[in-house]
């Protein structure tokens, strides 16, 4: 199995990769992978790595995907390559520089010494500025690999030292047939799921191996057909916000205990009685990471619940304007028609905006969740 047999309908991506790790052309110390959510920006970096440090000695088998080292990249085990992505609300400046001083060493087994940063438009701008540097003028075995949603999304400082790779989202029938081939998914399943991830692959094959995860998401772009009224809407937001919340919550709060046992042991805390100072500030220091990685988690489950809403409108929508593709939401068909002949496209575009301006707000602000998405539902009220 090759390195590149996830990266679903990114054929020209993949020649314009393969082309560079085999030293034909166009192999630079800075790479930025771009796409949206679910295209496979990391995947695309992480598989270019697992090439560039592959051990075949013929080039054109490098990416075979059975080597020691691209058996370690793809696992994320490999010495030389360092895969940065954060739990948390943004990258800090103190992991921006032990990067940099990662960066600086020689590769120890690989050709190069590699960074990926899957999450850069995380970072602020001046924790940016402490990689501009090490990315202008790096050291001869080291290749900076920065992936984000877009090029705007990362300051012009950097993108102009990087050489672009723009992904695209695969067609449904490519990440259906993903799913079919390494998940072992039932054909009708993946094409359901892979139709409602829009393409998205990670949720997709999250919506095929959860029952309750289709069932959420099916509850959820249900909820339009019922929402008259301002109590309604405020209902309907409550609803939102806790599913979002209770989601994210069941997988942080194991992980959180667990984590802080672990520590203490480490820190050789006794089982009773305070703790000293020394050990305070650094359990305080991990309580407060939780609390931050909890904030992401929340958000991040409140956007993609948002996105499932987004669907309902933009099948909608297709509908007011002649049906010219797809539905999302076949299922809901009828109920979508019925919706669709008693508004007009513009209303539809409206209450799409109001949705997408919720998102921004949420993912990019300190407001409040709840206030963030009654905002939104009250423009979302059938007249």
């Amino acid at each position: 199995m090759s390195v590149w047999d996830d990266l679903q309908g990114q054929a020209p991506v993949v020649a314009q990769l393969k082309q560079a790790a085999q030293g034909e052309t166009g192999l630079t110390h800075a790479w930025l992978f771009t796409g949206p959510p679910g295209s496979g920006r990391s995947n695309a970096a992480k598989a270019f790595a697992a090439a560039l440090n592959c051990q075949q000695d013929d080039v054109t088998l490098r990416g075979c995907g059975e080597c020691a080292a691209c058996h370690t990249i793809l696992g994320e085990t490999h010495s030389d390559v360092t895969f940065v992505r954060t739990e948390k609300v943004t990258i800090t400046i103190d992991e921006a520089r032990e990067l940099v001083s990662k960066a600086g060493d020689r590769p120890s087994t690989g050709r190069w010494r590699i960074i990926v940063v899957e999450d850069a438009d995380r970072m602020a701008e001046r924790t940016t500025n402490v990689l501009l540097k090490a990315i202008e003028e790096p050291t001869p075995r080291t290749i900076w690999m920065l992936c984000a949603p877009s090029p705007a999304d990362v300051l012009v400082t950097i993108r102009s030292r990087c050489r672009p790779v723009s992904l695209r989202l695969p067609p449904a029938s490519d990440v259906a047939d993903l799913l079919v081939r390494r998940d072992g998914v039932e054909r009708q399943l993946a094409d359901r799921a892979a139709r409602a991830a829009q393409s998205h692959i990670g949720i997709a094959r999250r919506l095929a191996r959860d029952a309750d995860a289709r069932e959420r998401r099916m509850e959820t772009v249900r909820i339009p057909l019922g929402l008259r009224g301002v109590t309604a809407a405020v209902m309907m937001a409550e609803k939102l916000v806790r599913i979002a919340t209770e989601e994210a919550n069941s997988s942080n709060d194991e992980r959180d205990a667990a984590e802080k046992i672990a520590l203490l042991a480490s820190l050789g805390a006794p089982e009773s009685g305070t703790l000293p100072p020394s050990m305070r500030s650094q359990v305080k220091q991990l309580e407060d990471d939780q609390k931050r990685r909890a904030k992401r988690s929340i958000t991040d489950s409140l956007d993609r619940t948002l996105t499932d809403l987004l669907s309902f409108y933009r099948d909608v929508l297709i509908i007011q304007l002649g049906n010219a593709v797809e539905l999302v939401n076949v299922e809901l068909k009828g109920e979508l028609e019925e919706y669709a002949g008693r508004s007009t496209p513009e209303t539809t575009l409206a209450r799409m905006d109001a949705i997408n301006k919720a998102r921004v707000r949420i993912t990019t602000t300190n407001v409040a969740p709840l206030l963030a998405v009654e905002s939104m539902a009250t423009s979302l009220i059938q007249q």
